[in-house]
């Protein structure tokens, strides 16, 4: 029973390390690769197509647990993962319809994609497993920044500009990735639960297959109702709106290193024939910050008031050194040239090691706020710990969905300003929630 349960968690994170190798790559990528069509028919924006996918999953979050409870997780991961695999093909042979229309899709998949994938990962794992298994996908999903920026580094050193050979090379390789991904999900073993489950509604021979979906789908929509009463009580918690700025924070900081900061790099001219190369080193970069930072503070600080203060503090402190080097480094007018380089000079002449030490920082500062909302939430909502993720996933997304719209227009000053703002509010608000936590707790003593 254990084997089979280690199992299928190793097989999920693999599933999704190839899946995530191609979306992740993607994001980071895809406006660089949009601006360098040979395409006088395409007019899509890759800012839009990622604020559309973020705004879509906020949404689609509402109904999935529904349909994974209908069709099963299995299913619905290896559905999701056709729809992921549709929006990379796109890549190969370009046109705006359906590079909108599968932005539409990935994101009505990436949300039935995650709520399988946290509801197998439970079905799988016991009181005794939970955090070795969870740690266990994590580490492997993260690793999904490594191996395709690894390839666009290769593949597009030297080069200034993207031919479409290349481009379709490129997304030729991260499709195979995505549909391994996705057909990893069909090896996957019936869990304990699940057999259980399938061996009680056999048992029943006087009910229908249709009348056994039927059933599901009535026991499914009447949980969600349910789930969205508590969603809309939390929301109006005092608690919950002093988190909201970090939970912002944290969507726009989403935006900014995984579609944002690269497309920066890749288009500042100072870096001549390396700048494009430099995307994809970056993007390696922001992973192992990310890596180093969930592995420090997600593991070492864990359900500790004084250590998430000081590990938030710390992601913010990082976050302003990168935004002010960014500032210095890279030219303001990097976010928005289409089908050219920057015209602007920053203050500093723009040096590849500051650039990529940015990008560490930023994946380490992202990791800081990220484990210690999640810690936060899970200590103060421990009894209702699925609709507390759900409100931080729905602000975070929205909030990534509004930035990429916006960074197609704002210059890179305003664009980090607005951050730094938002930094300093939301960091403020999680020590004013631990404060009162403290004080909740000191009174409960007494």
């Amino acid at each position: 029973m254990a084997d089979r349960r280690t199992y299928n968690v190793v097989v999920l994170g693999v599933g999704f390390l190839l899946i995530f190798t191609a979306f992740t790559t993607c994001g980071n990528v895809e406006q660089t690769v949009v601006k360098s069509l040979n395409n006088s028919t395409f007019s899509g924006s890759g800012y839009h197509s990622l604020g559309i996918i973020y705004g879509v999953f906020s949404f689609s979050n509402l109904v999935a647990p529904t349909v994974v409870t209908v069709i099963g997780a299995k299913l619905t991961m290896f559905l999701s993962g056709l729809l992921y695999s549709g929006y990379i093909a796109v890549f190969i042979m370009p046109s705006t319809w359906s590079f909108y229309l599968t932005s539409v899709l990935i994101g009505v998949g990436a949300a039935l994609l995650w709520t399988a994938q946290g509801h197998f990962l439970v079905e799988n794992s016991e009181a005794s497993t939970i955090n070795r298994n969870t740690g266990l996908f994590w580490g492997l999903l993260q690793c999904s920044m490594l191996f395709g920026n690894l390839y666009i580094y290769l593949d597009w050193n030297g080069k200034s500009e993207i031919s479409d050979s290349s481009r379709r090379n490129i997304f030729l390789f991260l499709l195979v990735s995505s549909i391994l991904g996705t057909l990893s999900f069909l090896v996957l073993r019936t869990s304990h639960r699940e057999e259980e489950l399938l061996s009680e509604e056999e048992g029943q021979s006087l009910l229908s297959t249709r009348t056994m979906y039927k059933n599901r789908a009535n026991a499914a929509l009447q949980d969600t109702k349910t789930e969205f009463q508590t969603i809309l009580h939390l929301l109006k918690t005092k608690t919950m709106m002093l988190l909201s700025p970090c939970m912002v924070y944290s969507g726009l900081e989403l935006s900014f290193y995984s579609g944002v900061y690269g497309t920066c790099i890749g288009a500042t001219a100072h870096f001549e024939e390396a700048a494009k190369g430099l995307i994809g080193i970056s993007g390696i970069v922001v992973g192992i910050g990310e890596i180093v930072g969930g592995g420090l503070f997600g593991l070492l600080c864990k359900n500790s008031r004084f250590r998430r203060t000081s590990v938030v503090f710390l992601g913010m402190v990082v976050h302003f050194v990168a935004s002010y080097l960014i500032f210095l480094n890279i030219p303001d007018d990097a976010p928005i040239v289409v089908e050219t380089t920057t015209k602007k000079n920053p203050f500093l002449n723009p040096s590849a090691s500051i650039a990529l030490l940015c990008s560490f920082l930023l994946g380490l500062g992202d990791s800081c706020f990220n484990t210690q909302l999640y810690s936060i939430l899970g200590y103060i909502y421990a009894e209702q710990s699925t609709p507390a993720f759900a409100i931080f996933k729905f602000i975070q997304s929205v909030s990534a969905a509004v930035a990429f719209f916006y960074s197609g227009y704002l210059l890179l000053t305003w664009q980090l300003l607005l951050l730094v703002i938002l930094g300093f509010t939301g960091t403020l608000c999680f020590f004013i929630v631990e404060r009162i936590q403290e004080y909740s707790m000191d009174s409960q003593e007494l």
